[in-house]
């Protein structure tokens, strides 16, 4: 047909070589743009914006009224001062809320992430944390490329609760020196500046600094409990500036915070930083796509309409945090918290999450000198508060009753965060719910000896049962099980046949594949002929290419135990059908 362009084996197999290799290239330009415009906004997300606007504007306003004191305080916990939190509040929030993979999704800065910047700050200064968040955007961007989204929700429970209680440790002990009325000194572990904090302390008590973090602490877990559609946050943290501004109580205040947002900039931009920032740009990016993807699953099981798209989601978050850097903000992604507050209220869909970061941005430019004489304790004790509801109670109560081994997972998980730092926890815990999972599998790979069977009439058939042996494998075979293959048969003598039933073998590596290659050489050395039946088809072309036999492997594999018998009792009576 006119227009058409031709395609099929036929059609480049008359080309010449360099034009067939344009239409390669061609193809997969194609392939890329098909990729990209499956993480881009579509006409259904902007459809939804429609149709329940007023629900949607009404949820975004109460997620911005619990996300201002929030961004305030993580801005401020981050080193690079309240200004940068809500700054981040703003362009994460309105870029994720468009190219998120998930409807509902809220973003910002977040408490576990300034673990991993408190660091940098102290390092390479407010320029480090803007290049680092930049990098991981890209790393993020690369992921979602990728299609890295949908692994990246594997990771096993045990360890994301052991990474949550380690999390909200962390961020405990970042609050102690505020709490107390001192500045941190910024150690590399976050429990020494506590340690540091609680011995200056000692030396001079002011108790002020201290009871208003507990106040606040206790107002915003207690208070969300029983009212949740309050903004307790806002409340406490409006209490404890009055409080602080009628008594003389001495406490430190956030301080002056400008008017709008910073102008976007790129002299954060130093390629001789790059490499020293890389660990910390892909600490962020996991923080990054953990929170954003949990927060996603979390969401997606309190019933919302559309399931949340991981990759989209890795994309959005990647956008956010390329852009937040030009305004000097901190790395953010999706947050639990606030999520779950625009799910409580009605949201809908994108709108609601945009609304919230328009309403920052208009308090940004409005009323951002509101925030300066806010008391650095109440930030402190909002954070603990914080800290606390992200420990899940039923959760961790669970799988105490339930399971010791993965006690110990969540145990272990949540003391490498906190001496260590996070990703190696993720990866350590990860390595550990491997090993378990590796352990448990090999328990159940099973090989034994079972009965010769006998004919119809109840007695053994032609061969003396003596010289057949038969063989039941059952369960996964891979590396960690091969042990007992090479030790079930190292006694055994010739002459006779063994006959290999592995019909109940539910997976094989090439580990194991060679093994039984292994055995079949060593018992064909002591004159004893092994014959496989019951191999799974998929398990065939393992087994071919697993072991130099002679004869191949395949060649001994019969469809069925009762083949292999009748083969067997042939090779005892000297006449083999397969080379008659």
């Amino acid at each position: 047909m006119p227009g058409r362009t031709p395609s099929g084996p036929s059609f480049e197999s008359s080309v010449p070589g360099g034009a067939r290799a344009r239409i390669a290239l061609g193809r997969r330009h194609e392939d890329r743009r098909s990729r990209l415009s499956e993480l881009l906004p579509g006409r259904a997300d902007f459809e939804a914006m429609r149709r329940h606007p007023r629900r949607d504007v009404v949820a975004g306003l109460s997620v911005a009224v619990v996300a201002l004191p929030l961004a305030l305080a993580y801005g401020a916990s981050s080193g690079l001062g309240a200004r940068a939190g809500l700054a981040t509040a703003v362009v994460a929030g309105a870029l994720a809320a468009i190219f998120g993979g998930g409807a509902l999704q809220v973003s910002g800065p977040t408490g576990a992430m300034t673990v991993v910047l408190i660091p940098v700050v102290h390092r390479f200064g407010p320029g480090g944390v803007m290049l680092a968040g930049a990098m991981a955007g890209v790393v993020l961007i690369a992921a979602a490329l990728a299609r890295v989204g949908r692994f990246a929700r594997c990771v096993p429970a045990a360890v994301v609760e052991g990474f949550a209680v380690g999390v909200a440790v962390v961020i405990a002990l970042q609050q102690v020196p505020a709490a107390l009325g001192l500045r941190a000194h910024h150690h590399d572990k976050v429990w020494r500046d506590a340690v540091r904090a609680v011995a200056d302390y000692t030396h001079e008590v002011r108790p002020a600094p201290l009871l208003m973090a507990a106040a606040v602490a206790a107002v915003v877990m207690t208070g969300n409990r029983w009212l949740p559609k309050v903004p307790f946050p806002l409340v406490a943290i409006g209490v404890a500036t009055l409080v602080a501004e009628v008594f003389p109580l001495g406490l430190r205040r956030i301080g002056s915070v400008p008017a709008g947002l910073p102008a976007p900039s790129l002299g954060f931009l130093h390629p001789d930083l790059v490499a020293a920032l890389l660990p910390s740009a892909l600490a962020i990016a996991v923080l990054a796509a953990l929170e954003g993807l949990l927060s996603a699953a979390v969401v997606d099981a309190m019933g919302g309409d559309r399931p949340s798209d991981p990759d989209r989601e890795l994309f959005g978050q990647g956008l956010s945090n390329l852009a937040v850097p030009l305004v000097g903000g901190v790395p953010a992604t999706a947050t639990l918290a606030r999520t779950a507050v625009n799910v409580r209220c009605g949201a809908t869909s994108r709108l609601a999450s945009l609304t919230h970061a328009v309403v920052l941005a208009v308090i940004a430019f409005a009323a951002g000198g509101l925030v300066a004489d806010i008391p650095r304790a109440a930030l402190a004790g909002l954070m603990f508060g914080a800290a606390v509801r992200m420990i899940k109670v039923g959760a961790l109560a669970s799988i105490l009753r339930t399971s010791r081994v993965d006690t110990l997972i969540v145990a272990f998980t949540c003391t490498v965060t906190v001496a260590v730092n996070l990703i190696a926890a993720v990866a350590a815990g990860v390595v550990i719910a491997t090993l378990v999972t590796i352990a448990t599998l090999a328990r159940g790979s099973r090989i034994e000896a079972v009965p010769f069977p006998t004919d119809g009439a109840g007695t053994p058939g032609d061969a003396p049962p003596g010289e057949i042996s038969l063989y039941r494998l059952d369960g996964p075979w891979f590396f960690a099980t091969t042990h007992r293959l090479l030790a079930s048969f190292t006694n055994l003598t010739g002459p006779g046949v063994v006959i290999l039933n592995m019909t109940g073998v539910s997976a094989l590596d090439l580990t194991a594949a060679r093994v039984i290659g292994e055995v079949i050489a060593f018992l064909r050395s002591r004159g004893v002929t092994v014959l496989l039946a019951g191999v799974r088809p998929d398990h065939h072309r393992l087994l071919a290419g697993a072991a130099d036999a002679r004869p191949p492997l395949v060649e001994l594999i019969h469809p069925d135990p009762d083949a292999a018998i009748t083969h067997a009792r042939s090779l005892l009576a000297g006449a083999d059908p397969r080379t008659a």
